[in-house]
C-alpha cells in the first residue's frame, strides 16, 4: 500500500500516543504530551464528553432509586462522576494516569459509566497491554465490593454481576483491536517508506554507474583522437618556431596545408565520435521521457539500469534515426593506420584478427580495439616518439590476448598531453564486465598492456 493511500485511509489524529508523533514524522524527543489538537481531536473530545456527561445526568436522576446505598456514597457519586467526565480531556496525553484515577471512582460512583467506557477503551487503545492489563484487573478486583453488596441483591442478581465484568472487558478488547490495527496501518507505513528509500538508492546507483559508463565511453572515443590532435598541432608549432628562429626551413604551403587538413579531419572525426557518445545519451533520456512511468518510478530506474550497465550497447532510434555502429576488430587496423599518419610507429600482429570477428561475441571486439586505443594513446601522451607494438593472440577455447608495449621514454618526467588518469581504471572496468582481466606494468625498460578476454570454444555461441 502506498503512503498516499495509508494517509487517506487512517488521518494522523487517530493514531495514539506515540504512534501518531512517528506516523506525522514528528522528530526525536517530541513527545505526544506536545501535540496540539486538531479540528478533527477537538470535535471527537467534544463529542466523548457530552457522551460522558448525558450518561452522568442519567445515572444522577436514578440514584433516588437507590434507598440501599449508603448516605456517603450517593453524596460523593456526582462530584466524583463528574470529575472522571473531565478527566476525559487530558486522556490523550496521560491515558495511565486517568485510568488510574478513575479506579476508586469506578468502585464507588455510577454517574462514572460513560466516562469509564472511555477511559478503558483509551486504556487498551494508548497504552502497552503489558502495563493496560494489570490496571484492568484493578478494575474487575475494585469493582467486586460494588457487585458482591449492592448488585448481586438489589440490582438483578448475578446476571447483574456478569454484565459489569463484561462491561470492562468488551471495551478494553475493542480498544485493543484498533490498536492493533493502527499499529498495522503504522507498519505498513514504514515499509512503505523503506522501499521507498532503497527505490531511491536504487535510482541514485543506477545514475551514477550511468554516469561512469559515459565518463569511461567518452575518454576511451576523444582521448585518442584528441591526442592525435595535439601531436600534429605540437608538430606544426614546432616547426614554424624552428623557422622563425632560422634554425629549420620555411614551411611550405603545401606542408601547412597538409597539417591543417589533418588537424581538421581529426577535429570532425573528434565531434562525430562525440556526437555518437551523446547521442547515446539523449536516446535512453528520450526513452525515459517517453515512457510511461508509474508512480514508483519503475520505467526511470530500468531506464537508468540499462544505460549504466553498458552504454555501448545501445542501438535504437532516437529522432527517427539508427544508432552509429560500435567500433569492432576489424577496425583495429584502421586505428593503427590513423597512428602512423600521426607520425606514430606502431607495429600491428594481426594475425587473427579476421577470425576473431567472425566469431567473438561485438562487446569483447569492441573491449579489445578499446585496449589498442587506449595502449596507443598512453604511448603518445608519456613515450612520445617510442615504437609501439600491438599484439593479437589467441585461439577459440584459449582467450583472447590484446597486448600494447612500448619502451620507457628516456628523460621524459611529464606528459605533454594533460590526462585525467582515468583510462586504465576505466579500461579494468570494461574488462572486467566481459569476464577478463587486465596488467599493466614496466619491467626491463618496457611499459607492457596486458588484456585476457573470454573466447569460448563454440563460436555460434559466442556470437549469440
Amino acid at each position: 500500500m502506498s503512503e498516499t493511500r495509508i494517509r487517506t485511509a487512517v488521518p494522523r489524529a487517530l493514531l495514539p500516543g506515540a504512534l501518531a508523533a512517528a506516523y506525522a514524522g514528528a522528530p526525536a524527543g517530541q513527545g505526544p504530551g506536545r501535540e496540539r489538537r486538531t479540528p478533527r481531536d477537538w470535535a471527537v473530545d467534544v463529542a466523548l464528553f457530552l457522551w460522558a456527561v448525558m450518561w452522568w445526568a442519567i445515572m444522577l436522576s436514578a440514584l433516588q432509586d437507590h434507598a440501599y446505598l449508603p448516605d456517603w456514597m450517593r453524596t460523593v457519586d456526582a462530584p466524583l462522576g463528574a470529575a472522571a467526565c473531565l478527566s476525559l480531556w487530558w486522556r490523550r496525553r496521560f491515558p495511565l494516569a486517568v485510568a488510574l484515577f478513575s479506579v476508586p471512582v469506578a468502585a464507588v460512583a455510577n454517574s462514572s459509566v460513560g466516562a469509564l467506557m472511555v477511559v478503558v477503551l483509551n486504556l487498551a487503545m494508548r497504552v502497552p497491554w503489558q502495563r493496560a492489563v494489570p490496571v484492568l484487573v484493578v478494575y474487575l478486583v475494585t469493582a467486586m465490593p460494588y457487585v458482591l453488596l449492592y448488585s448481586v441483591p438489589h440490582e438483578g442478581g448475578w446476571v447483574t454481576a456478569a454484565f459489569v465484568f463484561a462491561y470492562y472487558l468488551v471495551f478494553f478488547a475493542w480498544g485493543t483491536a484498533i490498536r492493533a490495527r493502527r499499529q498495522l496501518i503504522l507498519r505498513m507505513r514504514e515499509d512503505a517508506d523503506r522501499e521507498r528509500r532503497e527505490h531511491s538508492r536504487h535510482l541514485a546507483d543506477t545514475r551514477r554507474a550511468e554516469r561512469t559508463a559515459i565518463a569511461r565511453e567518452m575518454h576511451d572515443v576523444l582521448a585518442h583522437r584528441i591526442s592525435l590532435l595535439s601531436v600534429h598541432a605540437g608538430a606544426l608549432a614546432y616547426r614554424t618556431k624552428q623557422s622563425a628562429a632560422g634554425r629549420a626551413p620555411a614551411l611550405a604551403d603545401t606542408e601547412v596545408s597538409e597539417s591543417a587538413q589533418v588537424i581538421r579531419d581529426n577535429a570532425h572525426l573528434a565531434l562525430e565520435e562525440l556526437r555518437e557518445v551523446l547521442h547515446v545519451l539523449r536516446a535512453d533520456s528520450d526513452e525515459r521521457a517517453t515512457s510511461p512511468a508509474g508512480a514508483d518510478g519503475t520505467a526511470e530506474a530500468t531506464g537508468s539500469a540499462r544505460a549504466g550497465s553498458e552504454t555501448g550497447e545501445h542501438a535504437g532510434s532516437a529522432g527517427g534515426g539508427m544508432a552509429p555502429p560500435q567500433p569492432s576488430m576489424a577496425d583495429i587496423p584502421r586505428l593503427v593506420d590513423e597512428a602512423r599518419q600521426a607520425g606514430q610507429q606502431v607495429g600491428l600482429d594481426d594475425g587473427i584478427i579476421e577470425q576473431a570477428a567472425d566469431s567473438l561475441r561485438c562487446q569483447v571486439q569492441r573491449t579489445a580495439y578499446r585496449v589498442v586505443q587506449e595502449g596507443l594513446t598512453n604511448a603518445r601522451k608519456h613515450a612520445p616518439g617510442a615504437r609501439v607494438g600491438v599484439r593479437l593472440a589467441g585461439a577459440p577455447g584459449t582467450g583472447l590476448t590484446v597486448e600494447v608495449h612500448n619502451p620507457l621514454p628516456v628523460g621524459v618526467t611529464a606528459s605533454e598531453i594533460p590526462g585525467a588518469g582515468a583510462g586504465l581504471t576505466g579500461l579494468r572496468e570494461r574488462v572486467d564486465l566481459d569476464g577478463g582481466t587486465l596488467e599493466h606494468g614496466s619491467g626491463d625498460g618496457t611499459f607492457t598492456l596486458t588484456a585476457r578476454l573470454p573466447w569460448p570454444h563454440d563460436s555460434r555461441a559466442a556470437r549469440r
